[in-house]
């Protein structure tokens, strides 16, 4: 198994309204993509942190092996939710990956 955690910061510019409205639609996205990748395993989005995190929400991802996740990179649904939603809203994305 492969998890894949990912951290990102929402653009500046978004007023707290905005960021409210992309946090749930990238939520709605990424986790609408369970059951259509091979070998994601679980996917969730958490859009509201403490007040001591520094990133504005987090995937949390697991695939069945690092070929499944390489396949998700490059799937067309995840491509579209990612460059329609998350890239032009995003200002700062950490990801970490490994093996369980």
């Amino acid at each position: 198994m492969v998890k894949h955690v990912i951290i990102w910061q929402l653009k500046d510019g978004l007023s707290d309204d905005e960021k409210k409205v992309v946090k749930a639609r990238i939520k709605s996205g990424l986790e609408g993509l369970a059951g259509q990748i091979p070998g994601l395993e679980q996917i969730h989005v958490y859009c509201e942190g403490l007040a001591s995190s520094s990133g504005d929400l987090m995937l949390d991802s697991t695939f069945t092996d690092a070929a499944s996740l390489k396949g998700y990179s490059v799937h067309p649904a995840h491509v579209a939710v990612a460059d329609g939603t998350v890239r032009p809203n995003v200002k700062l994305r950490s990801c970490f990956d490994f093996e369980l």
